[in-house]
């Protein structure tokens, strides 16, 4: 959520930024303003009767030590009617301060100013490409083919017992997704990132903090009860919430944290979204960074390089995209996606996404530091998949196939204890 100080600071500059989102946020930034010139003025009227109150009961106080109760008495009344305003001027100051909330977390954060003009993944711009496409044998198959062939995921028993979306993986095909989610995690503690295992489940607060709630409730499976539950979509909301309401003594903070992500995302037919290529519940490995303002778009470029590094060791080719702003999530702003090329489908897949949110989220969340002056100031947040499995795996089984049977990157071979699927 974006600071009322700063749109009132930057009204015109964020105004033109948003636009590369292909957002006019022009009425909202000037009724935020609007209603914080409001909120202003209502707040002095509320001082000053605060003030007018206070010296009155003063006097009301010495009149009685010198006998003069009637004064006392009449001044009382007066008193009293000070407090009845009072009190109604604060009551609207509440109304005043969450209609701005409402209308603040309706604005989208600010895109970095290299982020490219564009409105689909179709502008977004190719910044590398890593390794090369593989040319597979005559009769080769996409993933969801060797998968029931190999007997490593079971789609009908997962739609039988849950519904589509929903695999369920079997026999070798579970060892490959369990030695990859060790694989990924060793990768990340060895990069300096702490391991946590947090819970599946958050609340209202968790999800507002992170950006999620209000905007992004349909797409969260939720847990009716006393107080409202949702399954992550990611790591990424327990973990940043960790650090909700705090103030950071030292930087950065790194963590990791594997979780299965639960996402309501509407499904359609054809081989864009067929076998893994999207799933309601998938596996995920997260990476998430508290860091000072200064140090986060450095903190940034040594994420993407750290997915990089892991994508090298599993031989997969891949490029990094640059998102342009109208394919920005709303609470970003700089993402760089990770795509491999899974040659059974002859198409990119997203793996990894590596943002920056800067200080969108730690404002949600109230998480700050100290500067040099003592003075609490916002926190930048970033995350990363380091990596999302299920079109890694995708990519695996297709791009290693043989006429023998799939091969396992040597990198893997330690944690799944075989070289080949037959």
């Amino acid at each position: 959520m974006l600071h009322i100080t700063n749109i009132r600071e930057n009204k015109e500059n964020f105004i033109t930024l948003l636009k590369i989102k292909n957002i006019d946020a022009a009425d909202l930034v000037i009724s935020a303003i609007s209603k914080d010139d409001e909120r202003k003025k209502n707040q002095k009227s509320v001082d000053d009767l605060l003030a007018q109150g206070n010296k009155l009961a003063k006097k009301i106080g010495e009149l009685y030590k010198i006998g003069q109760a009637d004064k006392a008495s009449t001044l009382k009344e007066e008193s009293s009617l000070i407090k009845e305003r009072s009190k109604k001027l604060q009551e609207k100051q509440t109304i005043l301060e969450k209609e701005i909330q409402e209308i603040l977390v309706q604005i989208p954060n600010i895109p970095h100013p290299s982020v490219p003009v564009g409105k689909s993944d179709a502008d977004n711009i190719t910044i590398k490409e890593v390794g090369k496409i593989p040319t597979l044998f005559d009769g080769a198959k996409p993933h969801w083919e060797l998968a029931n062939d190999y007997k490593l995921i079971d789609f009908d028993l997962g739609n039988k017992i849950t519904g589509a979306g929903f695999p369920v993986y079997t026999n070798k095909g579970a060892r490959l997704q369990r030695a990859l989610i060790a694989y990924f995690l060793d990768k990340n503690i060895d990069a300096g990132y702490i391991e946590y295992l947090p819970p599946h489940v958050v609340n209202e607060a968790s999800g507002f903090g992170t950006g999620q709630l209000p905007k992004f409730e349909e797409d969260l499976y939720k847990i009716p009860s006393e107080t409202d539950l949702y399954l992550i979509p990611t790591a990424e909301v327990p973990v940043t919430n960790f650090f909700r309401d705090i103030i950071v003594n030292e930087f950065p903070i790194k963590c990791t944290a594997y979780t299965p992500c639960f996402r309501r995302e509407a499904g359609s037919y054809g081989k864009e979204v067929r076998g893994l290529n999207r799933l309601h519940q998938f596996d995920k490995v997260e990476i998430v960074q508290i860091q000072h303002p200064e140090k986060s778009y450095e903190a940034l470029d040594s994420m993407v390089h750290h997915v990089a590094i892991i994508l090298d060791e599993l031989e997969l080719p891949y490029r990094i995209l640059q998102l342009c702003g109208g394919d920005l999530s709303f609470t970003s702003a700089l993402t760089y996606d990770f795509e491999v090329f899974s040659a059974g489908q002859e198409r990119w897949l997203e793996v990894s996404s590596v943002s920056n949110f800067e200080s969108y989220q730690a404002n949600r969340l109230k998480l700050r530091y100290k500067d040099e002056n003592g003075k609490n100031k916002l926190c930048h947040t970033l995350n990363g998949s380091a990596l999302a499995l299920p079109r890694v795996y995708a990519a695996l089984l297709e791009n290693n196939q043989t006429t023998e049977g799939i091969k396992i990157p040597q990198v893997l071979q330690p944690y799944t204890g075989f070289d080949i699927i037959k």
